[in-house]
């Protein structure tokens, strides 16, 4: 068996309900809408790496609040990336919609209605995440 990867997400909500999304430039699941997160660097707490990864790819700072849940990911190569993710908040004096900007990994970086998800490949199971998680209806 691979390595295990420790790794984050962040689900981050604007005022209007918006989740939002990257579009992954890397494997695995490459060109799929996700959560922003990625990879907990040597030294970093989960919640340090979740407000890294997020400004790393959006350009945004956020507090990060409660884990919503944990899930593995294969990483295509044997391994498995254990993905901790949790709710987040802007930080204090963002701005919103017109700030996020796709940085590091991520191919394109947005702020999208729920309604708006079936128009877009989404992360194997990310839907499901947050429906169970009372985060989508």
């Amino acid at each position: 068996m691979g390595a295990r990867i420790l790794a984050v997400g962040a689900i981050i909500r604007d005022s209007r309900g918006r989740f939002l999304l990257v579009q992954r430039r890397n494997e695995p699941q490459a060109g799929c809408w996700t959560v922003p997160g990625g990879k907990v660097e040597p030294g970093e707490s989960l919640r340090q790496a979740v407000v890294r990864e997020v400004a790393e790819e959006t350009g945004l700072t956020v507090v990060v609040g409660r884990r919503a849940w944990i899930v593995d990911i294969p990483d295509g190569r044997g391994g498995v990336f254990e993905v901790h993710d949790f709710v987040a908040a802007m930080g204090a004096g963002a701005a919103e919609a017109g700030s996020v900007q796709a940085g590091d990994d991520a191919a394109d970086a947005r702020w999208v209605a729920s309604e708006d998800f079936d128009g877009l490949r989404m992360t194997d199971g990310l839907v499901d995440h947050l429906r169970r998680a009372g985060l989508l209806a």
